[in-house]
């Protein structure tokens, strides 16, 4: 009880200052709650008038008075009702669209450690579904429990004012009401932990079916991934069903209380109207009227007290990710430019799992370093550390003599540009694609680029050239086409450092020669990291880098490697006999 009661405690304290921005919408809510909460009390109250001086005293005037007021009260429930929804409703829409923003902010900044380990549709889930009910909390669930409690103290002074005693009984039956309440909701909160959780699998699998369709029809495995998402969504629709039966039960237990609670009524209250005469028919009328709507409110306040478990679990969720701190944290010296960037002693572990060792290594600008070897040697490793993906477990990584941790993470990842054989292609045009980032982009820089990057007769023979419209993950080109958007992407940043892991792998021998061309023209102003497994790519560098179980093997140019280097020759050997 206690646990759940701080579940709740913390929910609101989290979310009820955000409030403050919002007087004018919140002065308006509280209005219309009043307006409702009193219009209802005044409906039960004026059955008492209709009752005492229309029926038994006859009285003809109020017989054309009463219905005005009652119209009126109906009136003002339902301008009240409407006040308070719309206001509610925009306020937690608006702070819900404000926690969406932020949480992305905070996603986008965090580690690729971070990224790796957690599945996109998890992340999805939390941005979308988790946000979502607690947007539903803290608009209209909180308007509907803020409003609904009001209307029952409302009406519950209309039963006390009408008879005291009779209410006392009331004060004594309602709290019994509070046990299974309590109960069921720490049910439901643990059956929404694991709705949620469900639902996070469910767009996980979507997510990577949509993703790898290609590979799906090219396998032929439609039926068996259909299979499996069936197998998920079963386990989605049977953990709902049984939030749904545990929200459920909660109905007939105040349905039961209600029913028992009128019968009371009625014989007490019959007692004191036909048999002691304390009360008027019109007064025991309108506490019965006033008692039957106060049964509505109790009803509804205690569904809703156990449904908040539902955006208590979602805040506890997304509490724990935003409770996620970066693995890598920015410097703050400036960086105008790199031209020096050095390895001394480096090593670097993924958990227990080690991925570099002993790394000395210098490169200057004007320099073209290829990193060859097997795969898991060490070269996207390496990489990582260049871009502060990660920062080395020991040793460091300087620029210009710095450590490069000193350095503001913005202002280091802008001068420095990468293109991997994983190619992201944005729904946007070809212009927005090339200058990705940049806010204003630059078409002539953008034409130049897709020059650099052999593309150029391709764009300039679209219907509208830059500004055509390239789909979903680049499906109206072919993979060459998209591996030289993203190589154009990158020269048009024109980095310090611009690194190339597999970034020509889809390029024909000729695409691939050009583009390369053009690199060892542009080379005076960058440094080249070549990332290969064909060393044709890497043959014309000037160092290249061979890599075997973490550790750099051999050094040196292509003629030395293979005159001095076991290990580079192995991998020519492969390469040839492949």
């Amino acid at each position: 009880m206690s646990r759940k009661r701080e579940g709740l405690r913390d929910f609101f304290a989290h979310y009820l200052p955000l409030y403050k921005g919002y007087k004018k919408e919140v002065t308006a809510a509280v209005v219309g709650m009043v307006l409702t909460s009193a219009a209802t009390g005044a409906i039960a109250y004026m059955v008492k008038p209709l009752m005492d001086r229309i029926f038994i005293e006859k009285d003809v005037q109020m017989l054309y008075l009463v219905p005005v007021f009652i119209i009126a009260a109906f009136v003002a429930k339902g301008l009240g009702t409407y006040m308070q929804s719309y206001a509610m409703s925009y306020v937690g829409q608006d702070v819900v669209r404000k926690l969406r923003d932020n949480m992305l902010s905070h996603l986008m900044y965090l580690g690729v450690d971070f990224h790796q380990k957690i599945h996109s549709g998890e992340l999805i889930s939390r941005i979308n579904n988790d946000i979502e009910r607690i947007q539903v909390a803290i608009s209209t669930q909180l308007a509907t429990f803020l409003r609904e409690l009001l209307t029952a103290l409302v009406l519950l002074g209309v039963v006390i004012y009408q008879s005291p005693r009779l209410a006392l009984y009331t004060l004594i039956i309602v709290p019994m009401v509070a046990f299974p309440v309590d109960y069921l909701s720490k049910r439901l909160k643990k059956l929404s932990h694991r709705s949620q959780e469900k639902n996070a699998d469910l767009l996980q699998r979507l997510s990577e079916n949509f993703a790898n369709y290609e590979m799906i029809q090219s396998y032929n495995a439609q039926a068996y991934e259909v299979e499996r998402f069936r197998a998920f969504n079963r386990s989605f629709f049977e953990t709902n069903m049984k939030t749904v039966r545990v929200q459920l039960m909660i109905t007939p237990i105040l349905e039961l209380v209600a029913a028992v609670a009128i019968t009371i009524f009625i014989i007490l209250g019959g007692r004191e109207v036909l048999i002691e005469g304390t009360m008027t028919t019109g007064q025991f009328f309108s506490f019965l009227t006033a008692l039957s709507l106060l049964i509505d409110p109790v009803r509804r306040l205690s569904n809703l007290y156990s449904r908040f478990q539902n955006a208590v679990a979602a805040h506890e969720r997304i509490s724990q990710m935003m409770g996620e701190t970066p693995s890598v944290v920015s410097g703050t010296r400036p960086l105008d430019t790199i031209e020096r960037l050095t390895f001394e002693k480096v090593g670097l572990r993924y958990g227990q799992k080690r991925a570099l060792e002993g790394i000395d290594l210098e490169i200057v600008k004007g320099e073209v370093v290829g990193l060859v070897g097997d795969s898991g040697g060490g070269k996207s490793s390496l990489v990582n550390l260049v871009l502060r993906f990660y920062d080395p477990t020991e040793g460091k990584v300087l620029l210009n003599g710095v450590d490069a941790r000193c350095f503001d993470l913005q202002a280091l990842r802008s001068r420095m540009a990468v293109v991997t054989q994983r190619v992201y292609i944005v729904n946007d045009t070809v212009l927005a694609n090339v200058a990705y980032g940049d806010k204003a982009p630059n078409r002539k820089k953008v034409e130049e680029a897709l020059k650099k990057a052999n593309l150029w007769d391709f764009v300039a023979s679209l219907p509208e050239g830059v500004d055509t419209i390239l789909q979903e993950n680049g499906a109206n080109l072919s993979g060459g086409q998209r591996q030289r958007i993203a190589i154009a992407r990158a020269l048009y940043k024109e980095p310090d450092i611009l690194i190339l892991d597999e970034a020509t792998s889809a390029l024909d021998n000729k695409s691939e020669s050009a583009v390369m061309e053009t690199i060892y023209r542009l080379k005076e102003s960058l440094m080249v990291l070549i990332v290969a497994h064909r060393l044709t790519t890497v043959e014309r560098a000037d160092t290249i880098l061979v890599f075997e179980e973490g550790r750099i093997v051999c050094r040196g140019k292509k003629e030395v490697l293979e005159r001095d280097c076991e290990a580079f020759r192995q991998l020519y050997r492969k390469e040839k006999g492949a």
